[in-house]
């Protein structure tokens, strides 16, 4: 049965066992991971929960990513807390990885649960870390695949509804738990099914990755001193799988565990938006620049007009967002930036930008239909220019798709571009370099302590 399927495999899963694929795809996880976590450390949202709960922090263990203590000092709180700050300042630009079978953002609830608890436990080595993030991760996603689509289709966030077993799973295999206390880890973490889509383009979607990483840890933690759940918490008749989705093929989907690595399939993010926005991003940067050979600006446009996959407009039909949060729900606002500026980071989605009139003015000139016939990473935009001319622009497969994944140039450069206004740039590169070799690493809290 589920349940005790993934206690076992977990419990059993070992360095020498994965392959070099798996450790790399680990590593460029983390690195992302890392890189989105400090670059969202000073957000606002961030900001406001950091500041709201500090009253609450308790022995400074671990670290608080990008945050500085009083007399400029790295800033230290509790595991707990650690996991759920960073958790949100990782997934608060949208920028984080994504495993594009079922749109999870599997490495934020896990790796910030999993970093929190390796610096309170101290002398935890980098094979060890990247063994329980696999775990953590592999689990997450093969109960996402379980229930996907319907558990998605009616209104749960999963990246924190599976994220909070996947956060339990690593710090549990961590820990050194065996099966039966990794199998009430589980239940524990289950029994806190956290995130509703409704909250999409509010604070409160990134507080789900960061609550998922602290719920996981927490179950951990508290299975690791003997607090029981059900050991059939996944599949039983009124377990995790029957309660949260219609349909589930939760143990048909855990019987590949170590014969089909999710974690391989993890793509990541060169837009920091939904993902399902990336094609119309894509193809709208290249007619920016197609455009501006042709001696053509944005100014010169009419009207816009793109064929996307169904899901777009589902996910990202926001016409007139007002800020940052509702612009990352915007297909609209992805294809305004692309043609105007050029570029869609995170620059591009601040506050600011959301209301500059040329890009609320294109923004109103772009129009979007469903085509069922397209691929999700797929799209067709079209341009009309006031003079005439038409310009069309085809994306087959969206630049950080697994048929065109970003390269390791791709993610460094966005890493550097991320951390450097919250490190400086030889900060950056400092944390980059530590980040890239987190797998030999013979201390993962004296590599925090370069970053």
């Amino acid at each position: 049965m589920a349940t005790e399927r993934i206690a076992s495999w977990a419990v059993d899963l070992s360095y020498a066992s994965l392959p070099p694929e798996v450790i790399q795809a680990a590593v460029n996880s983390f690195y992302n991971w890392v890189g989105c976590a400090l670059g969202g450390a000073k957000h606002p949202t961030t900001t406001i929960a950091c500041e709201a709960l500090a009253p609450f922090f308790g022995k400074p263990t671990s670290t608080l990513l990008g945050h500085k203590g009083a007399a400029g000092e790295r800033a230290l709180t509790d595991a707990s807390h650690a996991a759920l700050i960073n958790g949100i300042a990782s997934h608060v630009h949208d920028y984080d990885d994504t495993h594009l079978a079922t749109i999870i953002h599997p490495t934020g609830p896990v790796a910030s649960a999993l970093l929190a608890q390796a610096e309170a436990l101290g002398g935890v080595k980098g094979e060890d870390f990247i063994v329980a993030l696999v775990a953590g991760i592999e689990a997450q996603c093969k109960l996402g695949l379980g229930v996907w689509p319907k558990h998605y289709d009616i209104g749960w966030h999963i990246t924190s509804t599976v994220g909070s077993i996947g956060a339990a799973v690593a710090v549990g295999k961590l820990m050194r738990l065996q099966r039966t206390p990794m199998q009430h880890a589980i239940s524990i973490a289950a029994t806190q099914v956290t995130g509703l889509r409704e909250m999409f383009g509010s604070d409160t979607k990134s507080f789900h990755v960061g609550r998922a990483a602290q719920n996981g840890l927490l179950a951990a933690v508290l299975a690791a001193r003997g607090y029981t759940g059900s050991l059939q918490a996944i599949e039983a008749p009124r377990g995790w799988a029957r309660v949260v989705s219609v349909s589930n093929d939760v143990d048909g989907q855990v019987a590949t565990l170590g014969q089909v690595w999710e974690i391989a399939a993890n793509a990541f993010k060169p837009f920091p938006c939904g993902i399902v926005v990336h094609p119309i991003i894509d193809a709208c940067i290249q007619l920016h620049h197609e455009m501006a050979d042709a001696g053509f600006t944005a100014t010169d446009i009419a009207r816009v007009h793109a064929r996307v996959h169904p899901l777009v407009l589902e996910l990202t039909g926001k016409k007139t967002p007002q800020d940052g949060l509702q612009a990352k729900f915007s297909v609209y606002h992805g294809g305004a930036v692309g043609l105007v500026l050029g570029k869609a980071g995170p620059a591009q989605y601040d506050d600011s930008v959301v209301l500059r009139a040329e890009i609320i003015q294109l923004r109103d000139k772009i129009s979007a239909t469903a085509d069922e016939t397209l691929g999700a990473d797929e799209t067709e935009v079209t341009v009309n220019l006031g003079d005439g001319t038409t310009m069309k622009k085809h994306i087959q497969h969206a630049v950080g798709s697994l048929e065109v994944p970003m390269t390791t140039a791709q993610l460094e450069d966005k890493f550097i571009d991320q951390v450097s206004p919250v490190l400086g740039l030889q900060g950056a590169m400092r944390a980059s370099k530590a980040c890239r070799a987190i797998q030999d690493a013979k201390s993962v809290t004296e590599l925090v302590k370069e970053i």
